[in-house]
């Protein structure tokens, strides 16, 4: 009996010493101990390389050539901030930056409002799905094909739109669509709207389709009407998607170039640009990449300022609510 046991004790003091003394080994070597530290860091390293490269080294290299006078041939001169007086008494600028907010206005009244209009008629129709995929198909195509296509329809001598005009008796309505300021950048406007209103439409519905029925319901049995359960229902329960709806076409109205590019090219005299085109004509057609370095650092600062402040608003809102 007492020698049955002894072989059992070892048998299973045997097989206990894998569980703890291995991996107290393990931890107990220097080596083991430190990657067992630096395994958090390793993981987010190639993301961080990914940013340092992509994004914090070219935002740093725009900051110091704002800073320079270079014309990508010979070394860039100090000049400190004479760049950035130079944009406020520069006429291109100060037209660009007004022709700027006439994008932001345009697409937050035009795309959200007419988006969300129009999502409300397709909510309740029983062909919502073809008009869906309909409405939808011009974001499916690029922004310089666009361009081409509204430069068609709004060309001065051979445009559809001006023949159009002339063909039903209202010549006297044809005019200079892509060449007269503030018109051009109107016109250019227009066929942003048309591109983006498809996906305008869609988040607008999403939030439709999510509203309860109880709230509409309710009021209903009040005697509300129509455009009461919409004022004062519906359109506040649609505040959250109403947020990034309009998030996305502010950042989309600061960015806009590829439209505006193959329309009009800025012109006529540079009287159709915005701040991106302006950094990219003065960078890479004119080679002031010092200018075009300062044009693109305020138009950075002013989008993420408005950015921050609507966000901010938004959310405080919702909290309210």
């Amino acid at each position: 009996m007492a020698s049955d046991a002894k072989p059992r004790k070892a048998k299973a003091g045997k097989a206990a010493a894998p569980e703890g003394t291995e991996v107290a080994a393990a931890a107990s070597r220097p080596f083991g101990r430190l990657a067992a530290a630096a395994a958090p860091y390793l993981y987010v390293t190639p993301m961080v390389l990914l940013v340092g490269v992509f994004l914090l080294y070219p935002a740093a290299d725009t900051i110091w050539l704002s800073l320079t006078k270079w014309n990508g041939i010979y070394p860039p001169t100090f000049i400190g901030f004479d760049n950035y007086l130079n944009l406020w008494t520069d006429p291109v600028f100060i037209t660009a930056s007004l022709n700027t907010v006439y994008w932001i206005a345009g697409l937050m009244l035009l795309q959200v409002v007419v988006g969300l209009a129009l999502a409300v008629l397709l909510n309740t129709s029983p062909l919502a799905a073809l008009y869906k995929r309909i409405l939808y198909l011009p974001a499916t195509i690029s922004g310089a094909a666009i361009g081409v296509i509204w430069y068609a329809i709004f060309n001065n001598q051979l445009g559809i739109l001006n023949a159009s005009l002339r063909f039903v008796g209202l010549g006297a309505l044809a005019q200079a669509w892509l060449t007269t300021p503030p018109m051009n950048t109107f016109s250019m406007i227009v066929a942003a709207v048309w591109q983006g209103l498809g996906p305008t439409i869609i988040l607008f519905l999403v939030g439709l389709q999510t509203i309860p029925r109880d709230p509409i319901e309710a009021a209903q049995t009040d005697g509300a009407n129509a455009w009461q359960v919409f004022r004062y229902v519906t359109l506040p329960l649609l505040r959250p998607i109403t947020v990034v709806v309009v998030g996305i076409n502010l950042i989309n109205s600061f960015k806009v170039f590829d439209i505006i590019w193959t329309m009009t090219q800025g012109g006529p005299y540079r009287s159709s640009e915005t701040l991106a085109v302006t950094m990219f004509r003065d960078s890479f057609v004119s080679f002031e990449f010092g200018y075009g370095a300062s044009v693109a650092m305020v138009l950075t600062v002013v989008a993420f300022v408005v950015a921050v402040f609507y966000i901010r608003a938004m959310f405080q809102r919702l909290e309210v609510q």
